[in-house]
């Protein structure tokens, strides 16, 4: 698990419903359960500031970090989209932009993956559509320097060749496939955290379901049901994972709960 990976999952599902700041050792102690060593997040923080996801703060009880308004935007859209509390709806319309892609490899699958987070799937290298128009696209276009431009499209041949365009810019055999292996993968390891397990054993099994979980942001645009293939296996992998999120999601929230208040203390007592 990649320390920048995991900050965004800790922010995101711990730490933003909590005021989305926390000091230093609480990071480091909140991402030990999970492998990431303490000068591995120390580099990614400042990495993060660094890109404006994360802004340095002095807290009470000591020095901090604390989400942007730019992560916090980013972190709501893919809490709503990790725990679907939105409905899929659908108008008929897609959302097209036609972009002069970059020349270099790298900014080209940084771009790619940023427009796939936003829920777009990729015609050719230059055509992108979603079935919903994403409120930030123009701005991280913006950011990265692409021209572009953008069209409401209706497709002639109504549903069924909306299907046909869905199955060119997304393989939805490869996405079904992955949440199939999500969930053989994933049960074994959360059948061993019973009522009997602790709060940290609970807390790294949840966060590693989480983990997991969140990449499919980058897979699966979640289609409206009319373009999806009949027993779709991203419905029943959803239902699994809210299960074994929401069974240990209270001991989860114990364990951050005893970390940021230990967090607090070890400033506290460095400062002294």
């Amino acid at each position: 698990m990649q320390a920048r990976s995991a900050l965004f999952d800790l922010y995101g599902d711990h730490l933003r419903p909590r005021g989305g700041r926390a000091p230093v050792a609480a990071l480091v102690k909140l991402l030990a359960p999970l492998g990431v060593a303490p000068p591995a997040v120390r580099t990614a923080v400042s990495r993060m500031v660094r890109q404006g996801w994360l802004d340095p703060i002095r807290l009470a009880s000591g020095p901090g970090y604390s989400i942007t308004p730019k992560a916090a935007r980013r972190l709501d859209e893919a809490a709503a989209r990790i725990y679907r509390t939105g409905k899929i709806s659908w108008d008929g319309r897609f959302d097209l932009l036609v972009l002069d892609a970059p020349a270099g490899r790298r900014e080209r699958l940084r771009l790619a993956a940023n427009l796939r987070f936003l829920g777009y799937g990729t015609l050719d290298e230059q055509t992108w559509i979603a079935t919903r128009a994403a409120e930030d696209v123009d701005t991280v276009l913006a950011e990265a320097g692409i021209r572009h431009e953008r069209f409401t499209a209706v497709h002639a041949a109504g549903t069924p060749g909306a299907v046909a365009m869905v199955r060119r810019a997304w393989d939805l055999a490869e996405i079904g496939r992955a949440y199939e292996e999500f969930v053989a993968e994933q049960r074994p390891l959360l059948a061993k955290v019973t009522a009997r397990s602790d709060d940290e054993e609970a807390y790294a099994a949840r966060f590693r379901l989480v983990h997991a979980w969140r990449t499919f942001l980058f897979k699966d645009p979640q289609l409206p049901p009319a373009l999806l293939p009949e027993r779709w296996p991203g419905t029943s992998a959803a239902s699994f994972f809210d299960r074994h999120a929401a069974r240990l999601r209270p001991a989860a929230d114990r364990y951050v709960e005893q970390c940021l208040e230990l967090g607090n203390r070890a400033v506290r007592q460095k400062g002294r």
